[in-house]
């Protein structure tokens, strides 16, 4: 465990301190301000500390967040899931948006690309495997895992960043003007849900989304069976 290996190397912390509380302060932080926020200095007021203290338990913030992604992959259930890979790789793909859109924080961090929590790769295991026993080659598998997650990513930082303009602007005056000088004659189709946009634009429509993009990259079992000697010969997420 990386936290053994810190507690390992380091020399005369002050023994007020642990990784367990500095963890749990961070994890505070990021879920109440995010993570722009968590900053070592930041980190160290929350808990009385010096800055200089933090980094006898931690090598810098990057490690820090690495730390607080791992102790709540840790704590992520992990359910009994449907024996057909097509089923098994929606419902892998609903449980991670599921879960992620509690801790949104999560997926700004995650976006880095080099950040993640090894005890949640099973996510990744689990869909890629999924598409793989349904008929994609391996290379395929992972296009289809990587365009899931930039949905599933792009999805919830719009709702991030549309809660955090609302809470700071309120009404959004610059919207509401376009459409309200939109005309039946330059925008037809607009002018005739504009009234209803907001309604319609903010539905919770993930789940029927998902299943659209798992149905389009999937391959049809019967073309894959009658060419598996040639191998599949749909276009792949790849060719798209």
């Amino acid at each position: 465990m990386p936290a053994e290996g810190h507690r390992a190397k380091r020399v005369g912390r002050p023994p007020r301190l642990s990784l367990e509380v500095i963890i749990a302060a961070a994890d505070r932080i990021l879920e109440t301000e995010g993570p722009d926020k968590l900053s070592m200095r930041r980190l160290a007021n929350e808990l009385g500390s010096a800055p200089m203290t933090l980094y006898y338990h931690v090598r810098d913030k990057d490690e820090l967040l690495m730390l607080v992604l791992e102790a709540h992959a840790q704590h992520i259930p992990r359910p009994a899931l449907p024996d057909d890979p097509r089923e098994r790789l929606t419902a892998t793909a609903l449980l991670l948006y599921e879960l992620l859109a509690e801790r949104a924080w999560i997926v700004e961090v995650l976006t880095a690309d080099d950040l993640f929590a090894p005890a949640a790769l099973w996510f990744v295991e689990m869909m890629i495997g999924a598409a793989i026993e349904y008929g994609c080659t391996p290379e395929q598998a992972v296009d289809v895992y990587r365009t899931i997650w930039y949905y599933i990513v792009g999805n919830l930082i719009i709702r991030v960043n549309s809660r955090r303009y609302q809470a700071r602007t309120g009404t959004p005056i610059y919207r509401d003007r376009a459409f309200a000088d939109l005309t039946p004659d330059t925008h037809p189709h607009l002018a005739a849900v504009a009234d209803r946009w907001v309604e319609l634009s903010t539905r919770d429509s993930h789940r029927q989304g998902l299943t659209a993009i798992v149905d389009g990259l999937l391959p049809i079992r019967a073309a894959a069976h009658d060419n598996s000697a040639a191998g599949p010969t749909r276009r792949g997420p790849a060719d798209r």
